[in-house]
């Protein structure tokens, strides 16, 4: 089957689209094939799957991990999320940039994250589904993140939280710890 890979404005970043078969019954799509990626020249051998589910306005992230760093392909199998990656690799030509994306249910889409970049999402529907395709194993001893909300970075939320009607997100405590891109920057861990 075959797969649609578009170039986000971040380097080594995609969008991978599945084609999809529709029919009276419903929907058949395969959502990975090593083979297939490999031809779009994505060959990270995946190792882990998970699958989290969410309230509305959940914001999880920005995550990484310092050692083990995992190339990813997320997706979303119920409701939606605005979905945010940030370059953290120096000598990148997007380094320090980051990009949104609608990732839902309906629209089937499916991002590609490289090794070296933070990711987060905020779900914009209740009981939403994201499944993460990991190339390593998720180590929490080596969890860290950028902080949702760092000013210098400048993620914009706001438009999807008002399009959404979000009043109050909900975030965990560890994540509300995570370090400043200021304080990222003082010792970067990823280069190109």
């Amino acid at each position: 089957m075959a797969f649609t890979k578009t170039p986000t404005s971040l380097a080594d970043c995609y969008i991978i689209e599945p084609q999809v078969f529709w029919d009276a019954r419903g929907f058949f799509m395969e959502t990975y094939s090593s083979s297939e990626f490999a031809k779009m020249g994505i060959e990270a051998q995946f190792v882990q799957d998970n699958h989290s589910k969410s309230k509305k306005w959940v914001l999880r992230g920005l995550h990484f991990q310092s050692r083990k760093p995992q190339a990813k392909i997320v997706r979303v199998t119920a409701g939606s999320v605005y979905d945010i990656v940030v370059d953290l690799r120096v000598g990148s030509s997007t380094f320090g940039k980051w990009e949104g994306f609608i990732l839902s249910a309906e629209n089937k889409r499916q991002l590609f994250v490289p090794r070296g970049f933070a990711h987060g999402f905020l779900t914009l529907e209740e009981d939403t589904e994201f499944l993460y395709k990991c190339d390593d194993v998720y180590d929490p001893e080596y969890e860290v993140g950028i902080r949702w909300d760092d000013p210098t970075l400048a993620i914009d939320w706001q438009d999807h939280m008002d399009q959404s009607g979000i009043t109050d997100i909900q975030i965990a405590a560890k994540d509300q710890q995570n370090m400043n891109w200021n304080i990222y920057l003082l010792a970067p861990i990823f280069s190109c």
